[in-house]
């Protein structure tokens, strides 16, 4: 019997992550249209915000569930939304490529690449995580 994680998601521990990653996005488009203008301010934007969404799909899916009677839950959760994660991220990525002219696609992976750093580098250094 699996047991329904009943925290609010902005509670799970995860979330001050998710908030890290926001506000490293918010200061690359900042940086970036100050010194390298417009059009790679909103592809920094573009690509920092498909990291940020589909990070934030997984947190949703992979702690809906708790407990030591939850493990195939908790397991099929995390896949679901490993799964879930890939798909978002891909479907995104092609609407920014089919949709977004002109589009400055170094900066665009340079926003996905960093934020995703940004989580492994904000578990690192956290202590209460």
């Amino acid at each position: 019997m699996a047991i329904r994680n009943k925290t609010p998601f902005y509670r799970l521990s995860m979330f001050r992550v998710l908030m890290a990653q926001a506000v490293v996005t918010a200061l690359l488009v900042v940086v970036c249209a100050i010194t390298l203008g417009v059009v790679a301010a909103y592809s920094v934007f573009l690509g920092s915000s498909i990291a940020l969404l589909a990070n934030a799909y997984f947190t949703y899916k992979a702690f809906k569930y708790f407990g030591a009677r939850s493990v195939s839950a908790i397991l099929q959760s995390f896949w679901a939304g490993q799964v879930g994660k890939m798909f978002m991220t891909a479907v995104l990525f092609a609407l920014v490529f089919i949709a977004v002219k002109p589009l400055n696609v170094v900066q665009l992976f340079l926003g996905y690449i960093l934020i995703q750093l940004t989580s492994v580098v904000t578990l690192f250094f956290s202590k209460n995580l």
